[in-house]
């Protein structure tokens, strides 16, 4: 198996008399796409906050390409290219894509000679580059996000990550309340990324999702990593018994 280009290791996370995350170790390599499953107060969001840098563990280190980023401030983490995709996709659906790509790092342009302005073509003509590797074709780039459907967005988000260099995505349910053809394409835009040699981490509810994509399962319960399974020797019935505490 390939180095992995992310390590947590004996990561713990307390919350007053609550331990939401208990000594986990947790990896992930080039290219791989690993499954994070659990039934809810697992320990699955808040694992994935340790690693982006919202929380910072009480225990543990988490290391990406080798350098220790414990702790450190989620925009750090970002600037090393971690991205996280939350289920609300923290986009401005006011906004059209363009300056949805480049939210909070527009680029301008001088009008007249002296006052500096957006350059929203330019953006657009960006965001279509990045969208098109990710063979996503939305009509008019002039539309605002809120009248997009939810797949769109989603692949807004993803070119977002990867026009600014993303080396590994985290996805929080990512297809929750998509209708199936754009949780096919979203699909699809995970193994896209698998097939760039991006990682991916994959938080969702819905297991055949999951069965269609994952290269590797981690099952949390009451905030330890109880199974941690390759695809091929995972079925959802194993998954669900993991996750209930029946296995």
């Amino acid at each position: 198996m390939p180095e992995p280009v992310l390590t947590a290791r004996g990561i713990s996370k307390h919350f007053g008399g609550l331990t939401a995350v208990d000594d986990v170790d947790f990896e992930v390599s080039a290219g791989e796409v690993v499954a994070l499953l659990g039934d809810n107060g697992a320990g699955k969001s808040t694992l994935i906050k340790c690693i982006s840098g919202v929380y910072r563990p009480e225990t543990g280190e988490v290391s990406f390409k080798g350098a220790d980023i414990t702790g450190h401030a989620p925009a750090d983490i970002r600037q090393r290219g971690i991205e996280t995709i939350y289920q609300d996709l923290a986009l401005a659906e006011n906004l059209d894509v363009g300056a949805n790509v480049f939210l909070g790092k527009e680029l301008t342009r001088r009008l007249l000679g002296l006052l500096s302005v957006t350059d929203d073509q330019r953006m657009r003509n960006e965001a279509a580059g990045a969208l098109d590797q990710l063979d996503i074709h939305i009509p008019s780039l002039k539309q605002k996000l809120v009248n997009l459907s939810g797949g769109q967005r989603q692949a807004v988000a993803i070119a977002r990550a990867l026009y600014w260099q993303a080396q590994l995505m985290i996805m929080d349910e990512p297809t929750a309340a998509l209708a199936v053809p754009e949780q096919r394409k979203v699909l699809a835009l995970i193994r896209s990324l698998r097939e760039s040699g991006i990682p991916v981490i994959l938080i969702s509810h819905t297991l055949h999702d999951v069965m269609a994509v994952a290269d590797r399962l981690v099952i949390m319960r009451r905030g330890q990593v109880v199974a941690n399974i390759p695809r091929a020797e995972a079925s959802e019935e194993l998954v669900v018994r993991h996750i209930v505490g029946a296995a």
